[in-house]
């Protein structure tokens, strides 16, 4: 690792979207906090970005979100009573949200797309390499994505994404990536950017997922982008540049996740988050697995 490539320490959560999908559910309770089987989705997010060692963590807020705030805060009144019932497994759990990192807050504003939301993160990031990380997508802690794409970070410098193939027919709902390969197989070299093209124009089949890691130089290229697809600013837009001209701030490359990946970014599919998850987990597993084979059976 070398002095232009420093460690990354620092990771960006956006949270200020108005979860519209999900209600009435986020009338009242921040999309973030829905539950996958018994934690809320963030804290699945910010567990990933302290196990890949970034132990800073600036959320992007929004009117409403003080939940989050008083989820990843200490509950005196709460560990008291636990600790008073003996209840030690419940205690360990309630106090492991508020140890994972050092979090702070800021607020968005305006709810003017993702790329706004990482502009608001600029004086907390400063003129340091950073990760960001979007709620909807949860990665299994089985398949380190994170650690990953920060490791090609430090070796190659500039901006990583994460990247999956799809089908052709689901391109659409994503940003997609012209690509290149490179030595390592699992490691592109992206040239172009396009954010939710329709099919036929797509020029791969490699859709961006929730997970970068940037280079600063994105603020600066951020400042100047107008509002794109949706009349939001788009960080895909922004990323488009920093691949057509490296000199901007370095390359970007994309590194290609094979692994396990829950969409909770909509009602179908943060269902089926959730069952997988209760499936494989020791304490619920077997006995969910077992009435879920029976339902099947008997009602499908």
């Amino acid at each position: 690792m070398t002095e232009a490539n420093p460690r990354i320490s620092k990771a960006v959560i956006p949270a200020a979207g108005l979860g519209t999908r999900f209600l009435p559910a986020t009338k009242a309770t921040p999309k973030e906090m829905l539950p996958v089987v018994d934690k809320p989705a963030i804290q699945y997010v910010v567990e990933e970005a302290a196990s890949a060692g970034l132990d800073d963590v600036l959320m992007i807020t929004g009117r409403n979100k003080r939940p989050l705030e008083d989820h990843f805060d200490r509950n005196y009144e709460l560990e008291s009573a636990l600790q008073k019932k003996g209840d030690a497994g419940r205690l360990a759990k309630v106090q492991e949200s508020s140890d994972l990192a050092t979090i702070h807050y800021v607020r968005q504003g305006d709810p003017r797309g993702l790329g706004h939301a990482v502009l608001c993160a600029a004086p907390h990031v400063g003129q340091e390499p950073f990760a960001v990380l979007l709620g909807d997508d949860l990665i299994d802690p089985r398949d380190p994505l994170l650690k990953r794409m920060v490791e090609v970070q430090e070796q190659s410098g500039g901006s990583v994404i994460a990247l999956m193939e799809v089908a052709p027919e689901q391109i659409h709902l994503y940003g997609c990536a012209a690509v290149e390969a490179t030595e390592d197989s699992d490691v592109v070299r992206v040239t172009g950017l396009v954010e939710k093209p329709d099919p036929a124009d797509a020029p791969s089949s490699y859709a961006v997922i929730g997970r970068y890691v940037l280079d600063p130089s994105i603020f600066g290229i951020l400042r100047k982008t107008e509002p794109g697809r949706g009349g939001e600013i788009q960080l895909t837009d922004a990323l488009q540049q920093l691949a057509a001209d490296e000199k901007v701030g370095g390359p970007v490359h994309g590194v290609v996740f094979k692994g396990r990946r829950y969409d909770t970014g909509d009602r179908g599919d943060y269902l089926r988050a959730i069952v997988r998850l209760a499936c494989e987990r020791e304490d619920l597993g077997p006995d969910f697995r077992t009435w879920l084979r029976s339902y099947v059976a008997e009602e499908m």
